[in-house]
């Protein structure tokens, strides 16, 4: 049987001193969950709440990590940007 990968993610969260947090994920309620209880990441634990800013698909984790280094290595107004586009594809209901 063959082993059929899950979706993954990229993701952006606004922390709650306005930082920008970018990671990747195949379950983005759980994470975002997780950020929220303080069990994510050691940059978030302090900064809750979080909000999801900004979400990207991608087929493989590998893919999924590699846009998450891409996001990582832009300057805060690019992510802004980033989000802003996203927003105005999608509204804010699909974020």
């Amino acid at each position: 049987m063959e082993k059929q990968e899950k979706t993954s993610y990229t993701y952006m969260v606004e922390c709650s001193d306005g930082t920008l947090y970018t990671g990747w994920t195949n379950n983005i309620r759980k994470r975002i969950q997780a950020h929220n209880e303080k069990k994510g990441a050691k940059y978030t634990r302090s900064r809750t709440p979080v909000k999801l800013v900004y979400l990207e698909e991608s087929d493989t984790k590998q893919q999924a990590m590699r846009r998450e280094a891409q996001i990582k290595r832009l300057s805060r107004y690019e992510k802004e940007q980033l989000i802003r586009n996203r927003k105005d594809m999608y509204g804010d209901n699909q974020i």
